[in-house]
């Protein structure tokens, strides 16, 4: 049957955008499977390499020098190299500067920096080879003598019409130039230049997010000299954004502080800027000096007539060292620990009512002993949780912590729970609080 094209011209080049666009859905499945801009580097380098090139690295530029437009202005040019591949017949005989946090640098007029500062591939045609060792400032001779004669071609990184960077390919004596391929490889990048500047978006946010929970954490009051206290605030890793769980204290009259902890519910700023509201109103209310459980009712209501603010957790335990004594409140929070010199941990009865921001307010209070000696944990669920075990059975892990050893400090104690007790990927973020009642022994020293 005759084909329904008068020449086999049009066939030809049906038959090319077909591939073409073969190729371009693939790299698309392949290049920016996760948020993150040095996963995507790598996956763009192993794609060029398996479809294009006998070598590929991709070169980031620094966050100060990103230009708004499509080139960057002539000078001394430094990027990050984040990804680097190449075939097994190379890795003996390429001596280029791994991916990792290191610069390279990139000498006036090299191949990287034409391509730079022009905005345009730079190819280099098929050149002799045994030119001595490679050298990161020409990247035409990276590929080192003993490769042969090798062609080059260096494309930039575009998204949104400005420049993140660059994708170096190489290829050795025994494969054809790059003329033929030029377009294709320029798609290529350009598609995946997307997902890298979306993964680097994406870290910027995260660590400004992390940086704003940091910071709200960082004063986190100043309890009484009597009580000696650490605490720990993890987040959950780059996979995902951070939550709204935070830790206080705050000095009451008559030498008694008060701990709080608490989880703002979701993620992300808004979470964050929650979790900050939370602590201003939580200082408010507990300088009128209630005890636990009014405290508790009375964040619930006001936190209630927003609707902007979302319901989070919260553990108060007022500590009075000269009663021995610790008096618990929870809105939905994990239970408290207590960990003794002689004996095991215990989980302490506090009786939970509903989370704050609910309007349902019924609050009780609790009182446990607190000698001399024990320390006080209090976790968010992140510690504790794992999705696979029902939440009785990741508390009772708690219980399993050893003793406190003589003289241990509370930094020592909390690093043995955060890595005998912590998921190793936790699904949430972790804060951690602990207090012990220092011995009059202790403060005469000081």
């Amino acid at each position: 049957m005759a084909p329904p094209f008068g020449d086999s011209a049009a066939l030809h080049r049906l038959l090319a955008d077909q591939a073409r666009l073969a190729l371009l859905n693939e790299a698309a499945q392949r290049i920016g499977t996760r948020m993150d801009l040095d996963a995507t580097c790598a996956e763009l380098a192993r794609f060029a390499v398996a479809r294009f090139a006998d070598l590929a690295s991709v070169d980031i530029l620094p966050p100060e020098s990103l230009p708004s437009g499509p080139t960057i202005a002539a000078g001394p040019l430094r990027t990050r190299r984040t990804a680097l591949e190449m075939v097994p017949t190379l890795r003996h005989a390429a001596q280029i500067s791994a991916p990792g946090t290191a610069w390279v640098r990139h000498r006036p007029g090299c191949p990287t920096a034409q391509c730079l500062q022009s905005g345009r591939p730079f190819a280099e045609p098929r050149r002799p080879g045994g030119q001595g060792q490679p050298r990161d400032e020409e990247w035409s001779c990276e590929a080192g003598g003993s490769a042969g004669a090798a062609a080059v071609l260096i494309v930039p990184l575009r998204a949104d019409g400005r420049l993140l960077g660059v994708l170096s390919l190489l290829r050795v004596e025994s494969s054809p130039a790059f003329e033929g391929d030029m377009a294709m490889i320029q798609a290529v990048a350009d598609r995946a230049a997307r997902s890298i500047d979306h993964g680097r978006r994406y870290a910027v946010a995260q660590e400004l997010t992390i940086e704003l929970q940091r910071a709200l954490l960082a004063d986190a009051g100043s309890p009484h000299a009597n009580l000696e206290l650490a605490s720990r605030y993890l987040p959950c890793g780059t996979s995902a954004t951070v939550g709204g769980d935070w830790f206080e204290t705050i000095r009451l009259s008559f030498g008694r502080t008060l701990l709080v902890i608490g989880d703002v519910m979701g993620h992300g700023v808004e979470a964050a800027v929650d979790m900050s509201a939370y602590r201003m109103l939580l200082r408010e209310v507990a300088a009128t000096d209630l005890p636990p459980h009014r405290i508790l009712r009375q964040l619930d209501h006001v936190t209630s007539q927003s609707d902007a603010t979302r319901p989070a957790t919260c553990l108060l335990a007022l500590v009075e060292p000269a009663r021995a004594r610790c008096t618990f409140a929870s809105a939905g929070h994990p239970p408290p620990a207590l960990l003794r010199p002689d004996g095991a941990a215990e989980l302490l009865a506090v009786p939970t009512g509903p989370p704050l921001g609910t309007g349902l307010g019924d609050y009780r209070a609790a009182a446990h002993t607190l000698d001399l000696g024990q320390v006080l944990l209090l976790y968010t669920d992140g510690l504790v949780e794992r999705r696979t075990e029902d939440i009785d059975a990741s508390l009772t892990r708690l219980t399993r912590l050893r003793r406190p050893r003589p003289g241990e400090s509370l930094e020592d104690l909390l690093d043995h729970v955060l890595a005998t007790v912590a998921p190793t990927a936790p699904d949430d973020d972790i804060a951690v609080l602990a207090a012990r009642v220092r011995r009059e022994t202790e403060l005469a020293s000081e």
